[in-house]
């Protein structure tokens, strides 16, 4: 429990520090009331725009096992204890509106999965090194994408313990064999990010979950060289003199240290799995203005000089797919203010997705530091000025889960009824994937009263190689305009699992309102395909015939048992679970293919 404390404590001390950092307000932060100007002349937005609900946006939350801050509770919980605690954390974050989970599984060069390279988590299983009886990162990833969750594995690069006591350490830890790859510093053991050795460990840690795990993405947070202390030094200076050969200032060389990291970690993900995503989240200021020309209108501590992380320079080369930067801050800090560094971060972020970090956790703590946080509007405002730029912010993630779930001020309240009410499709990455994979097939229809059941097969391959991973089904009723782009009309994202026969039950339709029902596929990049629809227009209680060209008559289709249904949430459509099929039943139903109409041709294909 104090090292859990300690953790979070010098969290709340990082952001007071933005606050005691400078006096005074830059006048490039002053202007009207609903905006100001940027370094970059860009309009500052402070007030957010109305803009309906997107229909593409990551929704996430860090879930943190560094002191047992999210999961598992404690150390000494059985797996079976362990499981429960994770399913239920994953279903109150899938009731909030959550789509992404970002796994802590290596928070300070150990494993919260089987590893021949890093000894058992301590944190999992109450001793570094105990084997906890089960491999839990399978599991992990499995309920995550039963639920339609992303599952980023967030790792911890260079952070080898949070002590120095190195008697506790495992005899398989890393130190044992090579006491040389090590720091000091500030009472714990960290990586020296100058050796050549240490980068090719690390990659080779990452690479090792990569090839061997069913992840979607690898996650760094801001911990690269240390935060600086009153009297610390960083004890590298032997690697300097031998790992130079360009003779850079001390400063460039531990940047460049660590873009190396980067980069090579990035090129290992993309031979090994083409698919998986690489990110970074740093600390929310890279450089002010006043010490850089490209710098944000802010007076605070700088992730550049201060932790020699250079985000803005992996955006730039590519070497992520997308930056999550800590934006902690309140909407009236004066040094950092949030409205700010969220406008900078949208003109920097080189074509590559930009999350930003929600400090949810703010206002949980004392916010005497930053008295906004006592306001409960402020994070749904946040989120609401994120989608102000809705060409540049793609999404928002929360730290941490636990903060999600305790519902701070009624915020997630607000997420779940408002901001999250409906559900949201990840964004695309088209410099990894834009080819959409095929169409679903064999769409199939039945009414019987209120209940209508769909029924239908996974479509081949695409060219790609890629097939369906999940399936998107919208709902219009008659007079309601057909279009892709209105989550509203989402009443499920259904992953595939394992199946090639699927079915979807939706018990919200009205008795007596007809209904045209339209269905795609995901890829595991989340690519849409086209369109199937079908419609009950006409039905009496039996099968229907879609309103579409007929190539031939459908055979049989399986029938289907009805799924629980999940009580619906106000203003939202019921979301079925996957029904199972069994039996059969004639249903005639022919698929749409030469005559898309409005709905087909807004999809592009």
């Amino acid at each position: 429990m104090a090292g859990r404390l300690l953790f979070l404590m010098r969290r709340f001390l990082l952001c007071a520090a933005v606050a005691l950092l400078s006096p005074f307000v830059s006048l490039a932060q002053m202007g009207a009331p609903n905006s100001a100007r940027s370094s970059g002349g860009s309009s500052v937005i402070t007030t957010p725009i109305p803009s309906a609900p997107p229909k593409r946006e990551l929704r996430g939350v860090w879930i943190a096992t560094v002191e047992n801050i999210d999961w598992p509770s404690r150390r000494d919980l059985t797996p079976e204890q362990q499981r429960k605690e994770y399913i239920r954390l994953l279903d109150a974050e899938k009731r909030a509106g959550i789509n992404a989970v970002f796994v802590q599984v290596r928070p300070a060069s150990d494993a919260f999965y089987k590893s021949d390279i890093e000894p058992w988590s301590k944190w999992l299983s109450g001793k570094q090194g105990k084997d906890p009886g089960w491999d839990p990162l399978p599991f992990l990833i499995s309920e995550a994408h039963q639920r339609g969750m992303e599952f980023h594995a967030w790792f911890n690069p260079y952070r080898a313990s949070m002590d120095s006591v190195t008697s506790r350490l495992a005899p398989n830890h890393p130190y044992r064999q090579h006491p040389e790859w090590f720091l000091r510093y500030s009472g714990k053991l960290l990586y020296n990010p100058g050796l050549p050795e240490v980068r090719s460990y690390i990659t080779r840690v990452i690479q090792d979950v990569v090839r061997r795990y069913d992840i979607d993405g690898v996650h760094f947070d801001d911990y690269f060289y240390p935060y600086p202390e009153p009297g610390k030094t960083i004890q590298d200076a032997q690697a300097f003199a031998q790992y130079n050969p360009d003779q850079l200032s001390l400063p460039d060389w531990r940047r460049r240290n660590v873009n190396q990291l980067v980069q090579q970690v990035h090129d290992s993900i993309e031979s090994t799995k083409r698919w998986v995503k690489f990110g970074i989240s740093p600390f929310g200021v890279w450089m002010n203005q006043a010490s850089h020309p490209e710098g944000s209108a802010t007076n605070a501590f700088q992730g550049y000089s201060g932790l020699y992380a250079d985000a803005r320079e992996w955006l730039r080369q590519g070497w992520v797919d997308y930056v999550l930067p800590q934006l902690y801050w309140s909407s009236n800090l004066r040094v950092a203010q949030y409205p700010v560094l969220l406008e900078w971060w949208s003109r920097n972020r080189f074509e590559r997705h930009l999350y930003i970090g929600q400090g949810a956790y703010r206002m949980l703590e004392s916010t005497r530091s930053d008295t906004t946080w006592r306001n409960p509007r402020e994070l749904p405002k946040q989120v609401r000025l994120n989608r102000s730029y809705p060409t540049d912010v793609s999404g928002s993630v929360f730290f941490s889960a636990k903060s999600v779930v305790a519902n701070p001020l009624h915020t997630t309240d607000s997420l779940r009824l408002n901001l999250f009410n409906y559900p949201a499709l990840l964004p695309t990455m088209p410099w990894k994937d834009a080819v959409p994979p095929r169409a679903p097939e064999r769409l199939m229809l039945t009414r019987t009263g209120s209940v209508v059941t769909l029924a239908w097969r996974s479509g081949p391959a695409a060219a790609d190689g890629d097939s369906a991973r999940s399936f998107v089904i919208y709902r219009f009723a008659r007079g309601e305009q057909p279009t892709p782009d209105n989550p509203a009309r989402i009443l499920a994202i259904q992953p595939r699992l394992t199946r090639m026969e699927h079915a979807y039950v939706d018990t919200t339709a009205r008795p007596g309102t007809e209904y045209a029902y339209y269905l795609t596929a995901l890829d595991r990049l989340h690519n849409e395909s086209r369109p199937l629809n079908v419609s009950t227009l006409g039905s009496a209680g039996g099968p229907v015939l879609a309103k579409a060209d007929v190539e031939k008559p459908a055979a049989t289709a399986p029938a289907v048992t009805p799924p629980v249904t999940t009580a619906p949430n106000p203003g939202r459509p019921a979301v079925t679970r996957p029904a199972t099929t069994a039996g059969t039943t004639k249903v005639k139903v022919v698929t749409k293919k030469k005559k898309r109409g409005f709905f087909g041709r807004l999809f592009g294909r």
